[in-house]
């Protein structure tokens, strides 16, 4: 499919409502490749959008899915976390979600995709089953995996991925890390990655992190990479669904950083650095998707509010590029930048 694009140019599959079909239509017919986020939707969602984006383009695009882990909560640290975080949903006058556990309808979705016969399918958070990537494949579904770092790219190279999508620890969202353990876990900038994964394989690499115009497209293609992935440089684009208040914020000077945290998700995920991630940064447990679901009320009623104080405001390094301009208008001056022009 890579191989297929007129340019290099991959959209991130940003979940939680930013990765529209209307997103990932124009920069699949702007010569890139856009995909859905298959996350945090059940299956009878995420086909109704897959639907909606194949009556949009005829062009070829992915969805994205997020490989469960296993239930390792601590449930104590869970209910503590949870007590801290009561006056909060007091003073947003909202209760706090139930800490469950779920498994985000994978086995269905994998059955959706393979029913409709999407032409890539993306993994983060872990490695499909062999078995699994060889009945997609079978269905002529191209399958990437998300790795962060060399160990889990030969995990999926063994599973028979196809391509691997390398994320950089300057990305924003979600670390694609397969395991969600508390110890420390080294984050590696993309352009080691690459090459430390380019003495793995010559399979074909997606970069992601950090790229926010041409030249940043250029330096990963010259490290070795066969396309680039972009979320964070998509974010203000008018077909993606990101709120007023998170628009608002990534542009507002009051925002000066960015960090990688669990206080939002349970997970580590790199956003702007505001309130809430300072104050329960170090208080939130390693539990995902419980401490999502936990938060999600919170989260939701301050975007509607627009109290960006309380919300993931999910960007990568190099978020003060972001262009509130269309994709194809994106796609195009990032195309010319590439070529120096």
């Amino acid at each position: 499919m890579l191989k297929a694009l007129k340019y290099p140019i991959v959209q991130a599959p940003m979940a939680g409502g930013v990765s529209t079909p209307s997103l990932a239509a124009a920069v699949s017919d702007a010569g890139g490749l856009g995909f859905l986020a298959g996350g945090y939707k059940t299956s009878e969602e995420l086909e109704k959008e897959i639907r909606e984006l194949r009556g949009r383009t005829a062009a070829g695009f992915g969805v994205n899915l997020f490989v469960p882990g296993p239930d390792t909560a601590d449930p104590q640290a869970l209910e503590a976390y949870r007590e801290k975080l009561l006056k909060e949903a007091e003073t947003l006058n909202v209760s706090l979600g139930a800490p469950d556990f779920d498994d985000d309808d994978y086995a269905r979705k994998i059955a959706l995709v393979k029913a409709e016969r999407v032409p890539v399918v993306s993994f983060t958070f872990g490695c499909p089953a062999k078995e699994t990537v060889q009945t997609l494949q079978e269905k002529g579904i191209e399958v990437a995996v998300t790795v962060t770092n060399p160990a889990e790219a030969a995990l999926a190279l063994d599973a028979g991925a196809d391509v691997l999508c390398l994320q950089g620890a300057e990305a924003g969202g979600h670390r694609g890390t397969f395991s969600n353990d508390p110890n420390f876990q080294e984050d590696i900038g993309l352009q080691v990655l690459i090459r430390l994964v380019r003495t793995l394989t010559d399979k074909p690499v997606i970069a992601a992190g950090g790229i926010m115009d041409g030249a940043g497209v250029r330096a990963a293609l010259a490290a070795g990479a066969d396309a680039a992935q972009l979320g964070t440089a998509f974010l203000l684009c008018p077909e993606s669904g990101t709120n007023a208040a998170y628009r608002k914020a990534l542009t507002d000077p009051e925002f000066t950083a960015t960090r990688i945290t669990r206080a939002f998700t349970g997970r580590r995920a790199r956003g702007l650095v505001n309130r809430f991630m300072e104050t329960y940064d170090a208080e939130a447990p390693a539990a995902y998707p419980q401490v999502h679901h936990l938060t999600q009320r919170l989260r939701k009623e301050a975007a509607a509010r627009g109290q960006a104080d309380y919300m993931s405001l999910w960007a990568g390094q190099g978020y003060r590029m972001a262009r509130a301009i269309p994709a194809a208008q994106l796609i195009h001056e990032l195309m010319m930048e590439f070529h120096g022009n």
